[in-house]
């Protein structure tokens, strides 16, 4: 018995009718202008209201403020690497011109020796005329074969002592190079955050961007104070209120800070003429004769640490968790500070943020 196996083959399809055709022409259409929608959608920034904006643009700075810490860290690290390599390598290059000139006097020796030709002690008495004198110069010849010998051993500890330095060089470089990384990746990071900041803002109106970052008057009347201050030498203290400053140059720093309201704030400055926060009381302080650490988070410890209810104007007060921003107490629950880039240095209540500790430096 034969059985026959069907073929499997794909059915031949029909052509659509016309309305059919129409139909499913419309649906692709509308599934296309869906999806066109749905990728638009997830690619759309999200409309924020003012507030929101306010809100997010803050965020931002206190990122990219604890950003700019480190990279005033980092820098302040790759600075002293790049001078110890420099050191190293002068160094280096100073013992390496001894040598050449120990190598030197060496060949001399050694050439000389050629000259005079390899004959043995006991034949050169031998044929001496004067047995006497021979002796005499053999004696000395010893001594300068002792000097010879010394003169080599120097020699050696010098390479050495070559080699031990261009090896911390060495170690050095790479230092360096780990530095200028961490440098760039908190550079990136500070002017990322600044950026978005600034796109984020230019949605604003011009009177939305004043009150979402209070630059109209400042924040504890700025403008006002700054103007008397410069004005009169004497009123920086009696602005402070009745609290006096613990120190001369306490009050030299304060002086100092008031006489740079409107400064404006740069990330990275310290001075004479824009700021950022830690830099700000590091120029204060060095005006004042008083050398501090570059960062936030290394000025805290800089000094014997005070509570709140101790406050004096001089002190610096710092703020989050962080330990990312830090400003100078001025009295009258008051700080200079310098905010961020849409704030210049200015007065503000040390309450305006969360505190987070106090140091009294002088």
């Amino acid at each position: 018995m034969t059985v026959q196996v069907a073929a499997h083959r794909k059915p031949p399809q029909r052509p659509l009718s016309g309305h059919t055709a129409r139909t499913a022409a419309t649906l692709a259409l509308a599934g296309a202008a869906t999806a066109a929608c749905l990728d638009g959608t997830a690619h759309a920034e999200p409309q924020l209201t003012p507030a929101q904006v306010k809100a997010r643009v803050d965020t931002l700075y206190r990122e990219a403020e604890a950003a700019t810490e480190k990279y005033n860290g980092a820098k302040e690290e790759s600075d002293t690497a790049r001078r110890r390599l420099s050191a190293l390598q002068d160094e280096v290059a100073r013992r390496q011109e001894t040598l050449n000139s120990a190598r030197d006097a060496l060949g001399s020796i050694a050439a000389a020796q050629y000259r005079g030709g390899g004959i043995a002690p006991a034949w050169q008495l031998a044929l001496s005329s004067a047995p006497d004198r021979y002796l005499d110069g053999a004696a000395l010849a010893e001594r300068a074969g002792d000097r010879q010998a010394a003169a080599v051993s120097r020699v050696r500890r010098q390479l050495r002592e070559i080699e031990r330095l261009r090896g911390a060089a060495r170690i050095e470089l790479t230092s360096l190079r780990s530095r200028q990384a961490e440098l760039d990746r908190q550079k990136e990071t500070v002017t990322g955050k600044l950026g978005e900041a600034r796109r984020l803002l230019a949605r604003l109106t011009p009177r939305e961007r004043t009150d979402a970052t209070g630059t109209s008057t400042g924040t504890g009347g700025t403008g006002a104070r700054a103007s008397r201050s410069a004005a009169d030498p004497r009123q920086p203290l009696e602005l402070a209120g009745s609290a006096q400053a613990s120190t001369g140059r306490a009050a030299a720093a304060v002086a100092y800070a008031y006489s740079k309201l409107g400064s404006p704030y740069v990330w990275g400055a310290t001075g004479p003429n824009a700021f950022d926060c830690s830099g700000l009381a590091q120029a204060a302080y060095r005006a004042a004769g008083i050398s501090l650490p570059r960062t936030t988070y290394a000025q805290i410890n800089a000094g014997r640490r005070v509570s709140r209810s101790e406050l004096r104007p001089g002190d610096l007060v710092f703020f989050y968790s962080g330990i990312s921003h830090v400003g100078i107490y001025v009295g009258g629950g008051q700080m200079i500070h310098a905010p961020n880039p849409s704030a210049p240095v200015r007065l503000a209540p040390v309450d305006q943020m969360p505190f987070a500790g106090a140091t009294r430096v002088a």
